[in-house]
Formats: C-alpha cells, sequence, structure tokens
C-alpha cells in the first residue's frame, strides 16, 4: 500500500481515538474495559504510528525531529511505546484509556496544524549518530514524562475518590494510590535519568565544538532537566509528594511541551544562519 507518512499517521490516530472511544463508552457503562482489547487497538495505533515515522524517517534522512509537528508525533510515539511495558507489567487498566486519549490529542494536533510540517528539514544531524542518538534519547524521556503526568492525573482521581468516599463507577477501575505513587516515583527517576544521559552524550559533542551549540535548545533542556531533578530529590527525601508531587508532574511536562515550539524555532533560526541541514518546503497532505 503506497500511503504518505501522514496517512500512516491520522489512521495511527484513529486508532487510538478509537480506543479512547470505547474506553470512554466502557465507563459510561459503568464497566470495566477489557485490557487486552485496549492493549490491540493501542499496540495497532503505535505500529501505524512507527511505520509512517519510518516512511518520515527515510524522507529526510534521519530520525523525524526536524520540526515542530515530527517532535509531537515522536513524543506521542514514546509514550505510547512505554505504556506498552508499563501497562502489559503492571496491569492497569485505566493507563492504555488515559494513553490513547493522550496519543490521539498529540497526533491529531500535530497533524491539524500545517504550519508545523511546512518546512521539513533533511539530514539534520549530519553523520554523527550519536547527535542523532542524544536527540532521540531527550525526546524518549518527554515520552516517559508524558506517561507519569498521565499517571499523576490517576492519582489525583484516585485521591478524590478516597477522600469524598465515591470507590463506584469510574473510580472503581482506578488502581490503588499506593500503586500509582510507585509507579510514579520509578517514572520519574527513569525519565529523570534518561534527560540527564542524553545531555551528557550531547555535551561530549558540543564541549569540543562550542560554536554549535543552540543556546536557547540548550537552557530550555537544561531547565526541564534541573526541575524534575529538584522535585525528583524532594520526592526522595519525602518533602513533596501526594497531591502536589502530582499537579507538579502535570504543570513540568505542559511546560516542557509548550517548549517544544520555541526550541524548534530557534534551531531552525540557526540552522538557516548556519546553512547546515538543508530544509524543504513542503504542502501537508490532510
Amino acid at each position: 500500500m503506497n500511503l504518505d507518512d501522514r496517512t500512516w499517521l491520522w489512521i495511527a490516530a484513529a486508532c487510538y481515538f478509537a480506543g479512547f472511544l470505547l474506553g470512554t463508552l466502557a465507563l459510561l457503562r459503568d464497566r470495566k474495559q477489557s485490557r487486552a482489547i485496549m492493549y490491540v487497538i493501542v499496540s495497532a495505533g503505535f505500529t501505524l504510528q512507527t511505520f509512517g515515522l519510518y516512511v518520515r524517517g527515510m524522507e529526510v534522512k534521519g530520525c523525524p525531529l526536524g520540526n515542530t509537528f515530527e517532535l509531537f508525533q515522536f513524543t506521542a510515539w514514546s509514550a505510547t511505546a512505554l505504556y506498552l511495558v508499563v501497562g502489559a507489567t503492571f496491569r492497569l487498566s485505566l493507563l492504555g484509556y488515559f494513553t490513547s486519549m493522550m496519543a490521539a490529542a498529540l497526533t491529531a494536533l500535530s497533524l491539524a496544524i500545517p504550519s508545523w510540517d511546512a518546512t521539513r528539514r533533511t539530514n539534520i544531524f549530519g553523520d554523527n549518530p550519536w547527535i542523532e542518538f542524544h536527540a532521540a534519547l531527550a525526546l524518549f524521556s518527554y515520552g516517559v514524562f508524558a506517561l507519569l503526568a498521565l499517571t499523576s492525573v490517576m492519582y489525583l482521581l484516585r485521591n478524590y475518590s478516597l477522600k469524598h468516599k465515591q470507590l463506584s463507577g469510574f473510580f472503581a477501575f482506578l488502581p490503588s494510590i499506593r500503586d500509582l505513587d510507585a509507579i510514579g516515583h520509578r517514572l520519574l527517576s527513569f525519565g529523570t535519568a534518561l534527560l540527564g544521559g542524553s545531555l551528557a552524550l550531547g555535551a561530549v559533542h558540543w564541549l569540543p565544538n562550542t560554536d554549535t551549540v543552540n543556546l536557547g535548545k540548550l537552557f530550555t533542556t537544561v531547565g526541564v532537566w534541573l526541575a524534575y531533578g529538584i522535585i525528583w530529590g524532594l520526592r526522595r527525601a519525602d518533602r513533596l509528594y501526594g497531591k502536589t508531587l502530582a499537579w507538579w508532574c502535570i504543570g513540568l511536562f505542559a511546560a516542557a511541551l509548550l517548549s517544544l515550539a520555541p526550541v524548534n524555532s530557534s534551531r531552525n533560526s540557526d540552522s538557516a544562519t548556519a546553512s547546515e541541514p538543508s530544509a524543504v518546503a513542503t504542502t501537508p497532505a490532510p
């Protein structure tokens, strides 16, 4: 089937939306959604999104991280990939519902804004696979933080249900507050370590070539890492926990997501000035 990358990604978004819709219908009927069915639907969306990103990668000659559209797609893909591991390991039935909702939102939003994909930058990493790995690792950590934000939302819902003694209906399907706290702590640790490793890997290249460093991108990424590092340290010291920690995790992910567009814009400006990677203007297909 000869379809372009955006068509594959639209079909993936439809799969994610189908999972969200089926989960919503099950909750409205006070029925426990089938974890197996949800897992299959999200897996199908993930497979289609993987193929769409693969086709895009072949076109741009590298990992597709060259514009805002690709950054949002890769973040959604990373979070979904992690869910397929975490959801199966911990048997979190509602996590698939929230993951499908977030993946549908991120993929559809990026597809619906043509300006985010108006210019496709090719060969942005040159012939340096380590820088490409550094960038992919950083974006994958954002996927971890996305899943952390989802578990934080579930934590707040479970906390609300316990305080107001509402244990039936939708709330009956939420994991225990202890499980959500433990999973959130592991995701926070993993995401912070992953982003720190990405920065360390990038520093190996940047330190001998400081003229190639995009300061806006660097300061923003380090700022995100420091923010998560601080709340991780406070969590380890038992000085930040519960609802406050959950709100911080949600807020930080929203800030990290919003920073992707300006960071990409500054990188495009630097690249245009340096005239290194090529940029091809395109008209995205609907």
